[in-house]
């Protein structure tokens, strides 16, 4: 009789082996479909969660870390999502306040550059910021400040045309205007508008980053511009 009981009792075992190594392939298997489609974070979790507490697989109360690599390529998933969504918004804004081709954005490796032609924030050869124009960080400010914007590192870039300045005796160069235009701008968005300044930098880089060659007057008005850059999350331990 004992010797029945301690039989039942290895049957039952096996078919638990047999059990956790079935599951463990299922696992193998979702993570190999994983691998060839866009991966979503969430979706992720919620697939590893449902392995917890199975006999064999992941111990009841455990939880499984996302390989660093995989961590990584949902990071940029979840990036791009949020950045082509706050670009719509913002084309659509600068639309309706007659500013579409004043205010331009594109994505790049590093993030979402807002680009504001110089004249839209600044007099000629002046680096305080217009009243009128202080709505338009208004807006942007509480764009940024919204639960799905507010954990995005900022980067305030001030450029310039290749023209010297030669009437201004407060700024003796194109580094002091595009350095102390990018600082106004992120002094108003932390100091009036509550941006966070841990999460915001400024820099200035004088005609040395154009996006035109400066041989004409129209592409000199491209390059006097502030950039306004949303930083994927890839890019924040770099900058600001």
């Amino acid at each position: 009789m004992r010797k029945r009981k301690k039989e039942d009792k290895k049957s039952t075992q096996d078919w638990l082996t047999t059990y956790s190594d079935m599951v463990t392939l299922l696992l193998c298997f979702f993570v190999l479909l994983f691998s060839f489609s866009e991966i979503d974070a969430q979706k992720f979790r919620a697939i590893m969660s449902s392995f917890q507490g199975g006999s064999g697989v992941l111990e009841s109360g455990s939880s499984m870390d996302i390989p660093e690599e995989l961590e990584g390529d949902m990071n940029t998933n979840i990036d791009e999502e949020e950045l082509e969504k706050l670009k719509g918004i913002i084309e659509e804004y600068a639309e309706s306040i007659g500013l579409k081709e004043e205010i331009t954005l594109t994505i790049e490796e590093r993030g979402l550059v807002i680009r504001f032609m110089d004249s839209v924030f600044f007099d000629s050869g002046k680096a305080e910021i217009k009243s009128e124009s202080k709505q338009i960080l208004h807006y942007m400010a509480e764009l940024l400040n919204k639960e799905e914007f507010k954990e995005k590192h900022i980067k305030v870039e001030g450029h310039t045309d290749s023209d010297p300045i030669i009437y201004s005796t407060i700024y003796p160069t194109n580094w002091e205007l595009s350095a102390t235009r990018a600082t106004n701008v992120l002094r108003y968005l932390v100091e009036n508008e509550g941006i966070d300044g841990g999460r915001i930098s400024s820099s200035g880089y004088s005609y040395y980053r154009s996006v035109a060659p400066n041989d004409t007057q129209e592409n000199k008005a491209k390059n006097r511009r502030v950039d306004i850059v949303i930083l994927k999350s890839s890019y924040e331990k770099w900058e600001p």
